[in-house]
């Protein structure tokens, strides 16, 4: 008997709710639960929790089918690795970092894809990226400003505030990734 097709969890959200912080906090709560696999995007950036290819590279990358999944966010190309489809394969649930932009053709594509907006009131996310350090006061308040629809219409995602202390929301996150794991 074939196993079963596993889930693809795509996290998304607005800058500064935390989305790599709960990431890598679950991917260390859950680190010895081999049903789960947490996906590094690649990207030609040096941002964020991925991995750094040159623009050139990931182009070659690209073009040779490494990739399951390209997008491109604020500048900046992003994919998930084909790895995703083995994983996909052997049962597991992998979790990945995505703009919320690819989330309709990734649910399209994947029919056991769940979707985890994560949120937080827009003063802690102020906060949040002002301390990130990566943009001055006016791109951030720009960005901020810049809300775009969460994701799709038909689409129901699982909704995490990430407003309060970074141990709760990453207790959300968990259990809704065990509670998709059991289904």
């Amino acid at each position: 008997m074939a196993r079963p097709l596993g889930a693809l969890v795509l996290v998304v959200g607005p800058s500064g709710v935390g989305k790599d912080s709960l990431i890598n906090a679950a991917r260390h709560a859950l680190g010895n639960d081999e049903r789960f696999t947490f996906v590094t995007r690649p990207t030609d950036a040096e941002v964020e929790d991925h991995d750094s290819m040159a623009a050139a590279d990931f182009a070659r990358a690209e073009a040779g089918g490494r990739f399951c999944l390209c997008w491109d966010a604020h500048n900046l190309r992003y994919a998930l690795p084909i790895s995703v489809e083995t994983d996909l394969s052997l049962g597991k649930v992998v979790v990945a970092n995505v703009s919320r932009h690819v989330v309709g053709e990734v649910h399209g594509r994947y029919p056991a894809c769940a979707v985890m907006l994560i949120t937080a009131e827009i003063s802690c996310r102020a906060e949040r990226l002002i301390k990130r350090g990566r943009e001055g006061r006016d791109q951030i308040t720009a960005r901020l400003a810049r809300e775009s629809p969460a994701v799709p219409s038909g689409i129901n995602p699982i909704i995490i505030d990430n407003s309060g202390l970074l141990a709760i929301g990453v207790t959300a996150f968990v259990m809704a990734l065990r509670a998709i794991a059991a289904e």
